[in-house]
């Protein structure tokens, strides 16, 4: 039994660009995101992997990543599953906001607080606390089963969301989980033991 979970973070949007914080907004990809998201699909090609069910977030860069994967695949026919549970994290007075503009309004020590602690949100947002309670109790009743039962399983999501998946994963307490940056576009594949431990992992690195 395969047991696959890949985990994918979408292409560059047209904010990651622009350095903007994006949360629930929904910009496209940029060039770069398309181009990341083909790359993701030659990837997992080449490591002769194939997938049974999809899941993404209810924001159009995901959805176009995993769109873009599926297609050079092979694979658009595959059930795909759309959740906000799925979505980035919600970065409340600060979306939309240049990260430089910012810092210049709160200061530097107070925005790096609200970026890179585990429990303090932002005004009007979600801190990375709030986007694991919302998004783990999703995988564990939606995602976790299917693999569990041999179905090969691909999310294309967000930096946020999946680390929420990852933190319990690779088994990574707060301090750990605020240091793990996924880049974009570049799929990490697990495998799942029976009791939903890792067994292996391979990041599929540019």
């Amino acid at each position: 039994m395969d047991r696959l979970l890949v985990l994918v973070r979408h292409g560059q949007s047209e904010w990651n660009l622009k350095n903007l914080f994006t949360g629930w907004r929904d910009p496209g990809l940029t060039e770069q995101g398309v181009a990341e998201a083909h790359r993701a699909a030659a990837q997992l090609k080449a490591a002769g992997l194939s997938f049974d069910v999809a899941f993404t977030s209810a924001l159009s860069r995901a959805q176009r990543t995993l769109d873009i994967i599926l297609d050079d695949m092979g694979l658009t026919g595959l059930p795909v599953i759309r959740d906000q549970a799925l979505n980035e994290r919600d970065y409340g007075d600060l979306t939309g906001l240049n990260k430089d503009d910012a810092r210049a309004k709160w200061g530097e020590e107070q925005v790096h607080l609200w970026r890179r602690s585990y429990d303090i949100a932002p005004p009007g947002g979600e801190s990375l606390k709030d986007t694991v309670a919302r998004t783990l109790p999703y995988y564990v009743s939606e995602i976790l089963p299917r693999v569990l039962r041999g179905e090969r399983v691909l999310v294309a999501a967000h930096g946020n969301s999946l680390r929420s998946i990852v933190m319990v994963l690779e088994r990574l307490g707060p301090d750990g989980i605020v240091k793990r940056e996924l880049a974009t576009g570049v799929p990490i594949v697990y495998r799942l033991a029976a009791d939903s431990t890792v067994a292996e992992r391979l990041d599929l690195a540019a």
